[in-house]
């Protein structure tokens, strides 16, 4: 069983969703999220696995966007976690706070390059590492806000063209600030602490107290000491939350709480105990359905955070057949990857396109150029000499395939190489759609039988497969009774219907079968008339 979403726990899910297809074991996948949460059950060949289905990843934004040009609350959090860093942690190149001289959007006319390379030059700013000029102020709170909130944006002023869609930032003056300050800020309001969203001033305060914690922290470890962001730690989070707000006042938007502004930072969403005990109570009895041998009877349940128009909080689903697109539970997984075989080298094939995008552990790369090319080995040492070389050295062109082999997961994945030469910018690959030009599957036959399948051999094709005899074929018929379609017979009518509707039960209720009696294939002009009766049905099956 598997818990609370979280997206650092992505990859373990493929990896416990990947060897229990192996295994041929249901899986109960479950998770929460503040007051909503789900319960569903995996089992192999019959219905949708974790991977079926694309998930969300963690959303990442331009570097210019957050130094230049922010626009939304989360661009200032990320420049305040970068800002942490650039000032007590770790520098990194690409967590630069300063403005981006390289946006495109940014072209100067010639008295404003005069103007910015004069500042440059001759400047209070000198152009060293943002550490280096902060150590060398002792960390003086009133210069630090001075060159981040004032001189940076006045900095950014001078990049005309940035502003002639977008409202211009505002700078600000510590002194003047200070000066201006009612007395009604420094009075503490009514609520949470938490949950109080302060003033400018306020915010400044919280800056400067922040700031000198964090400076006997830093000091106290030493000299080349760092200081590792934690949202769990007081001063670092008031650090952000502070210079955060900061600039967010700058670009005109509405300042957040520390709790709203904690929440974004560290990517989390508030456990709520209840929704945990809800979705335990489900896990528990979809497990006593697979462990009495009932999985026909497993749901997929949603908790909702309000009723929907039935008054149920608890909306019960039928499970989802395994989607014929997804490259993990089908009996021959296979994917086509656009790259540029000239700029792509097998290191990065390996560390970013298999393990980090599909997922795999321990990957056996071959070449099906008919001599059995070995690529990439799991073995320690075999194939190191390839990691530098790019795929055109060994013959990979547009309309390669090689086979991926992983043993750790009893994985076997197809790839299809599309080559292209233009690419997005700072795309270095694309997982498209299906593979180009592929053959409609064969007829069952033997061979078919023994062909390569992820986990045991004897479950090449699932237990939903369509391929069935043709008397079994047109003894169902599918009918649409609400919307007055066209009643067809066809078993591949049938098949896109059924796949293109969510079929709902009436769990709730304990009448999940009673509403779709079994009729003879004769009762079934009558059908429309006996699905009026219900609204809850959409879709009726009849032998």
């Amino acid at each position: 069983m598997m818990g609370k979403q979280h997206p650092v726990s992505l990859a373990a899910r493929n990896h416990v969703n990947r060897m229990c297809l192996a295994a041929d074991i249901p899986l109960i996948e479950s998770g929460t999220a503040g007051y909503l949460g789900q319960v569903t059950v995996i089992k192999k060949g019959m219905t949708e696995c974790y991977e079926c289905q694309p998930k969300p990843t963690q959303k990442t934004f331009p570097g210019c966007t957050i130094r230049n040009t922010p626009s939304e609350p989360i661009h200032c959090i990320v420049w305040a976690k970068y800002l942490f860093n650039q000032l007590f942690g770790e520098e990194d190149a690409d967590q630069e706070v300063s403005p981006d001289t390289a946006d495109p959007e940014a072209e100067w006319n010639s008295e404003t390059v005069a103007r910015a390379t004069a500042t440059e030059k001759d400047g209070d700013v000198k152009r060293v590492s943002t550490k280096e000029w902060a150590r060398s102020t002792g960390y003086d709170h009133v210069k630090l806000f001075n060159k981040l909130f004032k001189d940076d944006i006045m900095y950014l002023l001078t990049m005309d063209k940035l502003w002639k869609k977008r409202k211009a930032p505002i700078p600000l003056d510590w002194q003047h600030l200070q000066d201006s300050a009612c007395p009604q800020e420094d009075s503490p309001a009514s609520g949470l602490k938490d949950q109080q969203v302060l003033g400018v001033w306020g915010y400044c305060q919280l800056f400067q107290h922040s700031v000198e914690t964090l400076r006997s922290q830093l000091y106290n470890k030493g000299d080349a000491a760092e200081l590792v962001w934690d949202k769990d730690d007081p001063p670092a989070m008031d650090f952000v939350t502070a210079a955060a707000n900061l600039r967010m006042h700058i670009f005109s938007m509405n300042m957040k709480s520390r709790f709203d502004v904690k929440s974004m930072a560290g990517n989390i969403i508030p456990a709520i105990a209840t929704t945990n005990a809800v979705i335990a109570g489900l896990i528990v009895l979809e497990s006593l359905k697979i462990l009495s041998g009932q999985l026909e009877s497993c749901r997929t349940i949603f908790l909702n955070k309000h009723p929907n128009l039935r008054k149920k909080l608890l909306v019960p689903c039928v499970l989802d057949p395994p989607s014929a697109n997804c490259y993990v539970c089908v009996s021959k997984p296979e994917v086509t990857v656009k790259l540029n075989v000239h700029t792509t080298v097998i290191l990065f094939l390996q560390d970013r396109i298999l393990k980090e995008r599909f997922g795999m552990v321990a990957p056996d790369v071959q070449i099906e150029d008919g001599k059995g090319t070995i690529l990439i080995s799991s073995e320690e040492g075999e194939t190191e000499a390839n990691n530098n070389r790019f795929l055109s050295d060994f013959g990979i062109c547009n309309g390669s395939r090689l086979q991926v082999d992983d043993f750790l997961q009893d994985y076997t994945l197809l790839i299809n190489i599309l080559h292209s030469e233009e690419l997005g910018r700072d795309v270095e690959f694309e997982v498209v759609g299906d593979a180009p030009d592929k053959a409609p599957p064969p007829q069952t036959n033997q061979e078919e039988v023994n062909s390569i399948t992820n986990g045991n051999k004897d479950s090449a094709r699932p237990s939903t497969s369509s391929m069935a005899a043709p008397s079994e074929a047109d003894d169902v018929m599918l009918v649409e009774s609400d919307e007055g379609e066209t009643l067809s017979s066809s078993p591949t009518a049938a098949a896109t219907a059924a796949s293109s509707k969510r079929k709902h039960s009436d769990a709730e209720t304990g009448e999940a079968f009673n509403k779709r009696p079994r009729m003879d294939q004769s009762s079934a002009a009558a059908a429309p008339t006996a699905a009026d009766d219900d609204e809850d049905d959409d879709i009726m099956v009849l032998d």
